[in-house]
């Protein structure tokens, strides 16, 4: 580990791992140190579905995440290892006249950006995914682009990027304070040293919290804890991953024929806990079988569980903040961190390395909490 670094990131998921391969990249920057409280894939970067969309309700976030989807396709080819990227599209469904509304203003936003997403009826919906029973389905939104991948090579293949490139990556290792004087930050304390730095990165998840009270600074954020599952492999039968935002259902088959999935509870604990529950397994059998009966005899292999990281308008906190000069963060993502790291990665590297600031940086800077600019995003699974 280093006893000195011109920027240290804490956190070793896909968010901290993106912005220290791009700042490597960038050449701009000298020592760079990542800190990682455990071992890599250990948080929500190596527990989500996999999932990467394009379908948001807000032009910020198509935009972004067009960007991010066209990393997602490259990134196999440019770190050399198979993330399993298979795009068969997100079907969403509606269940509600309200969840109809924003399905319609959401597509309407969707092809004013330039993506081919669908506004279906059940009817339509059905023509693909045959074994779908649409009863008290009004409408969904169907986009082909739409993907799902495996997440843990893209840790990997980010991980091994950075550190050919220079980039220190410590697991293992526990942050237990951050130094400052005044407005300046002077060193990350760990459980194996002290790192004299003038510079961080809060990319720790639904720990981020804990990482800026550190220092000083406090967020919004609150953990969530999210549960998910995988069953037994079946033969490829289903295309899209296939949501409803009503409920908070989702599901996708993935490469090996598994059924990978998961459903939003409002009564889950404000937790980083990655226990798993009955009650979880209950409901999410419950739900999918409701919308596809046949499923019902299917054996779950697996069960775990991850926090999402909620702020109060389900939007993220990115870039500096006021009262610490280079202390940027980068957390809040709900449960969509992993399909926003490579574009915000890369943001964030040149914002860093550069200096310069976006539209994106004040949009969804600290500071708005305080100032009441709460932003609205409806396309939120679970």
């Amino acid at each position: 580990m280093l006893e000195a670094a011109d920027l240290v990131i804490v956190g070793g998921g896909i968010m901290g791992l993106s912005t220290a391969y791009q700042l490597a990249k960038l050449g701009r920057f000298g020592r760079i140190q990542v800190l990682e409280a455990s071992y890599l894939c250990s948080g929500a970067s190596g527990r989500n579905g996999g999932g990467v969309r394009t379908q948001w309700s807000s032009a910020t976030n198509v935009d972004l995440m067009k960007e991010s989807l066209a990393l997602c396709r490259q990134f196999a080819r440019e770190h050399r290892i198979n993330t399993w990227f298979r795009q068969g599209g997100y079907l969403f469904l509606a269940r509600s006249e309200a969840t109809r509304a924003l399905l319609e203003a959401s597509v309407e936003t969707q092809q004013r950006c330039g993506l081919p997403t669908e506004l279906l009826d059940a009817h339509r919906a059905r023509r693909h995914v045959p074994e779908l029973c649409l009863d008290g389905v009004l409408a969904a939104s169907y986009n082909a682009e739409d993907a799902v991948v495996f997440p843990w090579p893209f840790v990997w293949g980010y991980a091994e990027g950075a550190r050919a490139l220079g980039v220190h990556i410590d697991t293992f290792t526990r942050v237990l304070g951050i130094e400052r004087r005044g407005r300046h930050l002077e060193a990350v304390v760990t459980e194996r040293g002290r790192i004299a730095t003038s510079a961080v990165v809060n990319a720790a998840g639904a720990q981020s919290p804990e990482v800026a009270r550190m220092a000083g600074v406090e967020l919004p954020n609150r953990p969530h804890r999210h549960e998910i599952c995988a069953t037994e492999p079946l033969k490829p039968w289903l295309g899209p991953l296939v949501a409803e935002l009503d409920g908070g259902l989702y599901f996708s088959q993935s490469s090996r024929g598994e059924l990978v999935g998961g459903i939003g509870d409002e009564r889950g604990p404000d937790t980083t806990s990655q226990a798993s529950s009955a009650r979880f397994l209950a409901r999410y059998a419950r739900a999918l079988c409701r919308v596809v009966p046949r499923l019902g005899a299917v054996k779950v292999l697996r069960q775990w569980a991850g926090s999402y990281d909620l702020t109060p308008d389900h939007n993220p906190i990115l870039g500096s903040v006021d009262p610490v000069t280079d202390f940027f963060q980068v957390s809040g993502f709900m449960g969509h961190g992993f399909m926003m790291a490579p574009v915000i990665g890369r943001l964030l590297a040149e914002h860093i390395a550069t200096g310069r600031s976006t539209e994106l940086f004040e949009r969804w800077n600290l500071r708005r909490f305080a100032e009441g600019r709460l932003l609205s995003e409806g396309m939120i699974i679970g």
